[in-house]
């Protein structure tokens, strides 16, 4: 049984699928940021390697397991963008949000507890100085781009790989290691460890990010003007 026309599992799933998949992506990006802190402390360099390296490969592994229910969205700006491209409805992109943020909270939760860590404890990072917004516009354009131009050019199935490969040379290119997610922007504000943010510097990283995604969704019209597709 579906709940879509196009022949997409039914809502209920799909937003199960991202809860889950959010909830995993934070748990790999703080845990592994954690665990990057205990094996190479004060050496800042090695740790984002680990990090980066860590957050790749299982990004791509997570696309894998929900992409065939959700599209494996795992983000609210990839959300946006596909309702605007049409493939995917406003009210189920409305559903989607809450489902990717809940998830990414949970698994902020989950990395803390696993590394026996308090299972909440508000990260001190600042962040938002004018550089890392810019980046923060850059790496949410250039992943927006690159998700909707594999899709409108029939190569969608590549998505996993590509997303994971994008992320971990983000994390490098640009200054603010690129969050290029409201959710897990949000989720990483719940643990004070290499990886997180401060609440106050989330508005301005989310703003950032939305900006981001406006750019991409412009430059993937402007690059491939025919009617959007589904992978």
């Amino acid at each position: 049984m579906t709940d879509d026309p196009g022949g997409r599992p039914p809502l209920a799933r799909r937003l199960a699928a991202e809860a889950v998949g959010s909830l995993l992506l934070a748990a790999l990006v703080i845990g592994s940021g954690i665990a990057a802190q205990q094996l190479s402390s004060g050496q800042p360099g090695l740790q984002l390697v680990e990090n980066a390296a860590a957050t790749a490969a299982g990004l791509y592994a997570i696309i894998l397991m929900v992409g065939p229910v959700s599209g494996a969205h795992l983000n609210p700006v990839v959300t946006v963008v596909d309702a605007a491209f049409g493939g995917l409805s406003w009210r189920d992109a409305a559903a989607y949000l809450p489902a990717q943020a809940a998830g990414c909270a949970g698994g902020a939760v989950l990395a803390n507890l696993m590394f026996d860590r308090p299972a909440v404890s508000i990260s001190t990072h600042h962040r938002a100085s004018g550089a890392h917004l810019l980046a923060e516009v850059v790496a949410t354009a250039g992943l927006t781009l690159l998700i909707f131009s594999l899709v409108r050019s029939g190569r969608g199935e590549r998505a996993p790989a590509a997303v994971g490969a994008y992320i971990g040379a983000a994390y490098w290119f640009t200054s603010s290691t690129s969050f290029a997610n409201p959710a897990i922007s949000v989720g990483r504000m719940f643990s004070d460890t290499f990886a997180g943010i401060a609440p106050a510097s989330v508005p301005a990283f989310v703003a950032a990010q939305l900006v981001g995604g406006a750019v991409g969704y412009g430059l993937v019209r402007l690059f491939y003007r025919t009617p959007v597709s589904r992978p």
